[in-house]
């Protein structure tokens, strides 16, 4: 994928997706990289989407596992809905929705028919992820540096364009492969992240993913330092992780490291939006703990 547009008083620049998921811009045949990447974060999608406001980019890419997506689509459209409502705990309405969305699924993405999924994903942790606030250079990095584990897709850029879907990373659904989401991905996720990480002076993943969809990976086959904050808020005088508020911080501090281009572990003890602050004494190197105190 590449758009040419002119700048910088009339040179002619071409804006190109690299292999690794970042863009470059080629002026007078010379390629400049944009950005060095920063640690590599890892998020849950959500299961609320917004395919309503415009998405104010016109940059894009395409998911790197198709094929295997289309091997799952190929058992949902023949589940039964009364089943994919048991799967998923869905409600008639949302049962009718999905299986809709499976029938209307293929396997060729454009923006006539998909987002990209940084745009598409709407739940607690977008909201916090703001990426309304990003400029065209801050997406750019954020393509780099952010992986987004799927059920369907196995892992997306954020670029990456996606169609209406919902399959969560713990459902129970039966393939050739095994019976649940974990047996289908196998290794293919933490391989595909691993080969993003080879490309990358920074071996450090931050992870700020729900455990369920961190599940999909295998730790002990990370090729990187493996960093996971913990978000704590104040109730009635104990500190504890409250859903609602942990998601959105994860948001936050995804936001937070690609605005800030971080590359370096230590610099996540300067994280202080929402109101959280580092506690080193609840922390670990590994485990940092963020707590946020009563108002």
């Amino acid at each position: 994928m590449g758009s040419e547009h002119g700048g910088n008083g009339g040179i002619a620049c071409r804006s190109v997706l690299g292999k690794g998921g970042e863009f470059r811009v080629v002026e007078h045949g010379t390629t400049v990289a944009l950005d060095s990447p920063g640690v590599l974060i890892l998020l849950s999608p959500a299961k609320r989407l917004d395919y309503e406001t415009p998405v104010p980019t016109r940059k894009f890419s395409e998911p790197r596992m198709v094929d295997r997506s289309a091997e799952l689509m190929s058992v949902l459209v023949k589940t039964p809905p009364d089943d994919v409502a048991s799967l998923m705990s869905l409600s008639p309405t949302l049962t009718d929705l999905n299986v809709q969305r499976y029938q209307d699924w293929e396997p060729h993405f454009s923006p006539d028919n998909a987002r990209p999924a940084v745009f598409a994903f709407d739940g607690d942790t977008y909201a916090g992820l703001d990426v309304a606030r990003f400029g065209e250079r801050d997406l750019t990095h954020a393509q780099k540096t952010i992986r987004i584990l799927s059920g369907l897709h196995g892992v997306l850029r954020p670029l990456d364009l996606v169609q209406p879907y919902r399959l969560e990373m713990g459902t129970k659904l039966r393939t050739a492969r095994g019976n649940d989401l974990y047996a289908y991905w196998g290794t293919a996720v933490t391989e595909t992240i691993n080969d993003d990480l080879a490309e990358r002076k920074s071996k450090v993943v931050v992870n700020l993913a729900s455990n369920e969809y961190f599940g999909v990976i295998q730790p002990e086959h990370l090729q990187a330092r493996l960093v996971t904050p913990t978000f704590l808020d104040e109730v009635k005088g104990q500190y504890k992780v409250v859903s609602f508020h942990a998601k959105k911080a994860r948001g936050a501090m995804a936001a937070w490291l690609v605005l800030n281009r971080v590359s370096a572990v230590r610099a996540l003890q300067d994280f202080d939006d929402l109101g959280y602050h580092y506690d080193s004494e609840r922390s670990t190197p590994d485990a940092p703990v963020f707590v946020r105190p009563a108002a």
